[in-house]
């Protein structure tokens, strides 16, 4: 579908601003470190990991840390980081997934099931959320890639499912099982890609009663400042007027 993306107001991860930029880049590090130490450290044989850096990349993190991040999985200097996800319901119903890179399971569960019940949310079982969601893979070009048409016509040809287009940029949306290759396909034509990532994606969006969306926002941010969450993700359809009130 192409037009107004509306995916921006789904999936939630804080920017680079200077005071988040340490906690970002924490986040990251850890991302492409596990890449590496499942896979090869090398980034054209390991396509996870090629994933991760090119997301560094993307909020300018430096080669030096990327490099430093690879070279801790290769020489075993790393915790035993485990990937766990929690499903929940946030204010109004709305469902929330959370991704978690972390090294204590039991203490990332008490930290996420605190931070849902102190935010007007709740804690579900693995699936009451995810079956709402689709799991794919998302590459994001800059507006100036490309017209939306053009995008359009070299997303299909890549074999890519979607496209959502606005005044800041291009999102397409692959398979999963096809991010890999549609990536190859579209950098041919378009060169790199401003982020590459698997996200989940709702099948249907949930409107936000002005009262909910204010402590949705306060849910999101909780968790987003949680030193163990990697993404947020919600089915939460925010107004402009909302998301403005956010700042």
């Amino acid at each position: 579908m192409a037009g107004h993306s509306k995916f921006k107001n789904i999936q939630f991860r804080k920017g680079a601003q200077d005071k988040k930029r340490s906690k970002l880049f924490s986040k990251l590090s850890r991302d492409i470190t596990l890449a590496a130490k499942q896979g090869l450290p090398d980034p054209a044989a390991n396509a996870r990991l090629r994933l991760a850096i090119n997301n560094a990349r993307a909020e300018s993190m430096p080669r030096d840390n990327i490099e430093r991040a690879i070279k801790k999985a290769a020489g075993g200097e790393t915790d035993n980081y485990e990937e766990i996800r929690y499903e929940g319901f946030g204010p109004g119903g709305i469902g929330v997934i959370v991704e978690v890179l972390s090294d204590n399971r039991n203490r990332a569960a008490a930290q996420v099931r605190s931070l849902f019940s102190k935010n007007g949310g709740n804690l579900g079982e693995t699936g009451s959320v995810s079956f709402m969601f689709e799991r794919l893979g998302q590459i994001v070009y800059p507006a100036e890639a490309g017209s939306e048409d053009a995008i359009m016509e070299a997303a299909i040809e890549a074999g890519a499912q979607d496209v959502e287009s606005d005044e800041e940029g291009h999102t397409i949306f692959t398979a999963f099982e096809d991010l890999n290759a549609v990536i190859e396909a579209l950098e041919a034509g378009l060169g790199a890609a401003k982020s590459t990532a698997i996200v989940w994606r709702p099948k249907t969006l949930t409107p936000v009663s002005s009262d909910d969306a204010t402590t949705l926002f306060k849910l999101i941010d909780a968790l987003d400042d949680e030193d163990d969450v990697q993404t947020v993700y919600t089915n939460a359809d925010f107004t402009d007027e909302q998301l403005a009130s956010w700042g």
